[in-house]
């Protein structure tokens, strides 16, 4: 090989250990300190506008009323399902806010679709389980069903 190319691969090598280590910079960052407040928002010592949240599907008997930590560093913690959707994570804005080390920020959703409760997981690192099995995509819930994120398990009750 010519020291030209030789130059050029080692440039390019170079260039590619910098992307990876600043992306892996830039994920843990995201991990530790939550998504980033837009500036126009931040000079003038507002929040974020949100989205108004869908209305939560009329109750019927026997339909769950809140979500429960059963197993895990917050068991007994709990959230009630008329603020659905219900996010939980480790982040601030998390309605379940789980210390937990395999969590994500924001780590899955609890929402209603008609009489029915769906869990989604956000794009976690670790995932979300029922039973044994990973979920991908939204994926029906009913009562007592035990959902596992990382080393907490929730369940809905009424």
């Amino acid at each position: 090989m010519s020291e030209l190319t030789l130059l050029l691969v080692k440039i390019a090598y170079l260039a590619i250990l910098w992307i990876f280590v600043l992306s892996a910079v830039s994920v843990i960052r995201s991990d530790m300190f939550g998504a980033r407040v837009p500036e126009a928002d931040r000079r003038r010592g507002q929040r974020p506008k949100k989205e108004k949240a869908p209305k939560p599907p009329s109750r019927r008997r026997g339909s769950p009323t809140h979500v429960l930590v059963v197993e895990g560093a917050n068991a007994g913690e709990q959230a009630s399902l008329e603020d659905a959707p219900v996010l939980i994570g480790r982040g601030s804005d998390a309605a379940i806010r789980l210390d937990d080390d395999y969590v994500s920020t924001r780590h899955a959703r609890i929402a209603a679709s008609g009489d029915q409760w769906f869990v989604e997981d956000l794009g976690s690192t670790n995932g979300t389980y029922i039973g044994t099995s990973r979920i991908t995509q939204p994926t029906t819930l009913t009562l007592g069903t035990q959902v596992r994120i990382g080393k907490t398990i929730l369940e809905l009750r009424k």
